[in-house]
């Protein structure tokens, strides 16, 4: 929220529950014509979705300004639904306001709902009317459990045209306007008969260049998706190739141990030769340095190009970050590994790796129990990873790896 209007402009999806109903609730940016918004198109269309989805439609008002065009104009709108319109009197604080309140009346919709969002004054009757309204009970925490998958990366990178060509539809407001997202969208999508969550979110740009108040907010909301995420998708630029600002992204979801793989777009607008992706492919691993374990696609959201492949490695990631190892497996195959070369010892003491289990994490942990785990130093951590990987699935995921005293 911001004192400035038009900061919302997608749709916004939310869960509540009042007196054991549970449902939906859908945030719309406000409906406005003639104004000098490049985006007021855009807004009107998501706004229309969103009515065409509702079972009941609460149209807000505003006792500060009074009845005004277009709130005329939006009933005539809502007038013609064959839904039920509850026309809510926001920003009834006090007396006088609360008997503004009634000049909303001449909408012609029925009751008026006076109420004062920011104390919460009035919300009990006007949520007693609503839920008179739905059928069923609803269920609590309907995404509880499925797996949610971040769309991160820099402004104009394509995400939001990603989620758009994914769903077939404008699911987000998608410009050439660098930071045309300012919120974290999320979307129910199924692919194959598995659900997950979708997340847009708004570019991340580097702090330094962040100065309003409106980009600030919108960067941190990125970052909880982030952290709210199974696994973090980050779009590249293939004209910009990857900066020092993807590598901060990618730290941070490595940071909280998020599920990671590399998107990289528009590749539809690089010229190519039979080695191009190859020496890009390259060009990526020598930034990316110890983290080649991050897996790539490469992309054109325009041109629908290997776009539901993309969900399918984010999918593969997920499954990898799940991956459960048996200690019988991990045993055999990694200690006739260590016999092949052992920990170098160090102040003439040897060092003697035991026995190896996964320990029960969101993400893999693998725990090493031996004579003298101070001793392992991280070349041979780096070695024992390498080979985990090597011989298990886990493309795109961070691992840890302990080391205990036997």
């Amino acid at each position: 929220m911001d004192n400035e209007s038009g900061v919302t402009r997608d749709r916004h999806y939310g869960y509540a529950e009042w007196v054991g109903k549970f449902f939906t609730v859908i945030d719309t940016g406000g409906y406005v014509t003639g104004s000098e918004d490049v985006f007021e198109g855009a807004i009107r269309t998501q706004v229309a979705e969103a009515m065409s989805e509702a079972s009941v439609i609460l149209f807000m008002t505003d006792c500060h300004s009074g009845l005004n065009p277009l709130d005329k104009e939006f009933a005539r709108i809502v007038r013609g639904l064959d839904k039920p319109v509850l026309v809510v009197a926001n920003k009834a604080d006090n007396t006088d306001y609360h008997y503004m309140a009634n000049d909303f009346y001449a909408l012609g919709l029925g009751e008026i709902f006076p109420i004062a969002a920011a104390s919460g004054a009035g919300t009990g009757e006007l949520l007693d009317e609503v839920v008179k309204h739905f059928e069923e009970d609803g269920i609590e925490g309907p995404d509880d459990g499925i797996p949610r998958i971040a769309i991160l990366g820099r402004p104009n990178a394509g995400k939001s045209s990603f989620i758009n060509a994914l769903l077939g539809k404008e699911r987000t407001i998608v410009t050439d306007v660098a930071g045309t997202t300012r919120d974290s969208i999320n979307t129910r999508y199924n692919l194959f008969g598995q659900d997950f969550i979708l997340t847009d979110t708004a570019g991340i740009r580097k702090k330094s260049k962040v100065h309003e108040d409106i980009e600030f907010y919108s960067v941190m909301r990125a970052l909880q998706a982030l952290q709210d995420s199974d696994v973090c998708v980050i779009m590249i630029d293939a004209e910009r190739g990857l900066e020092a600002q993807d590598m901060n992204i990618i730290s941070l979801a490595i940071k909280y141990r998020k599920g990671v793989m590399l998107m990289i777009n528009k590749w539809d607008l690089i010229e190519k030769d039979s080695n191009t992706m190859k020496k890009f492919t390259q060009d990526l691993d020598d930034k990316l340095g110890q983290l080649t374990w991050i897996p790539k696609i490469f992309t054109s959201v325009t041109e629908k190009q290997r776009i539901f492949q993309a969900i399918e490695l984010a999918v593969k990631v997920n499954e990898n970050r799940e991956r459960k190892i048996t200690t019988s497996k991990l045993n055999d195959v990694m200690l006739r590994e260590i016999d092949h070369y052992q920990p170098p010892a160090l102040k003439g003491k040897h060092i003697k790796i035991k026995y190896i289990t996964q320990l029960p994490t969101k993400s893999p942990t693998i725990a090493f129990f031996c004579n003298l785990p101070q001793y392992i130093k991280e070349p041979y951590e780096r070695f024992l990873e390498n080979k985990l990987r090597e011989h298990f699935e886990f493309d795109g995921v961070p691992m840890k790896l302990v080391f205990r005293q036997k």
